[in-house]
């Protein structure tokens, strides 16, 4: 009788480990979709490894603007160590949702705290109006970034470095040219958003354009707020527009459509802003960032090829340029393929030590 009674048990006892690992793995597997729909939903553009931790943090500039940024690390490190860092900023007028993510958590993945931000005005940081682009601001929040990262136990604040994707490689460089914190830069599709922001004109077309901006102001200060004219529609394209030519169609293949495209990076800054980028000199003393070490990556097809070129010669040793082959501008936002994240991770462990 108490044979019997124990094999019941037995039996009893097993189905409910069953049933038991049957709901774990449900509830697993309904967490992860959890996850994917919040991550669709914020609009990642890319999905999370299972092995790393995003978190959202916020933290301050010396402004007192509030900075909203997502740190990324292994779900496994032990916090009682501490870890190189690198901050990741977005392309100009980008979020990071966008290619940051992506950034992110390759970096996580190769031992690296990451820690990627949104711009002052942009993204889910503070700032009004809302779209403002501030050569000052958006140099100092890289600093900001690095002040929140070097107050985390798990952060070794002698082991920070930053990469800048398009416009944030200007003014991630802008920013080592006086917080010598920053331990080691890199650059991706280089922009430097204070030459560009002129358009290439100069003479009576450049102050033609410049009278045209500063009665705008007159204009946003009797509207009540300034000017902003987005240039990607609200919601994605299927395809690229055919009137456009090959400079924005590129654009557009990035920002406009599914594989890029998010609600809070529309496209371009409000109209006076340029005023203040044409009247700021981001890599003035961009030799002062020696002897720590830059990197220039870019694509071999990149329309922007020559900032990278044009800084990487005037910057002091060291310094290096990778060209990417086959790789256009946008594809360093995105394309694990192309982003060269062996040679990133060599550069940062060479140098973050």
């Amino acid at each position: 009788m108490k044979s019997k009674k124990q094999k019941l048990i037995f039996i009893i006892t097993v189905l409910a480990l069953i049933c038991c690992n049957n709901k774990t793995k449900q509830q697993i597997n309904a967490n992860q979709n959890n996850q994917n729909k919040a991550e669709e939903d914020m609009g990642y553009i890319s999905k999370l490894n299972e092995n790393v931790k995003r978190e959202k943090v916020k933290y301050k500039n010396r402004y007192g603007l509030d900075i909203v940024a997502d740190l990324y690390y292994e779900k496994d490190i032990n916090k009682t160590k501490k870890y190189p860092a690198i901050i990741v900023g977005a392309p100009y007028g980008g979020v990071k949702e966008q290619g940051p993510c992506i950034y992110g958590n390759e970096l996580a993945l190769r031992g690296f705290i990451v820690l990627a931000f949104d711009q002052s005005f942009m993204g889910e940081s503070g700032g009004f109006p809302r779209n403002v682009s501030s050569p000052d601001i958006f140099v100092e929040n890289f600093s900001a970034s690095v002040d929140y990262l070097g107050l985390q136990e798990f952060v070794d604040r002698e082991k920070i470095g930053v990469i800048g994707i398009c416009g944030s490689g200007g003014f991630a460089i802008s920013a080592a040219q006086y917080d010598t914190r920053i331990k080691a830069i890199a650059t991706t599709s280089m922009y430097d958003i204070s030459v560009s922001a002129r358009g290439g004109l100069k003479g009576e077309a450049l102050q033609k354009e410049k009278e045209r901006l500063s009665l705008q102001r007159w204009t946003d200060a009797e509207n009540g707020y300034p000017e902003y004219i987005p240039f990607f529609p609200k919601e994605p394209l299927d395809e690229v527009p055919e009137n456009l030519d090959e400079l924005n169609a590129e654009w557009f293949r990035f920002y406009a459509l599914k594989r890029g495209h998010h609600t809070n990076a529309l496209g371009g800054f409000t109209s006076t802003s340029l005023l203040n980028m044409m009247n700021f000199k981001l890599l003035d003393f961009i030799k002062e960032v020696s002897p720590r070490p830059i990197l220039f990556v870019v694509g071999d097809r990149a329309h922007s090829r020559f900032f990278s070129e044009d800084a990487y010669k005037v910057a002091a040793e060291p310094k290096e340029i990778y060209i990417v082959e086959d790789a256009e501008h946008i594809d360093l936002y995105d394309r694990i393929d192309r982003i060269p994240f062996d040679k990133l991770e060599n550069f940062f462990k060479t140098n973050l030590k």
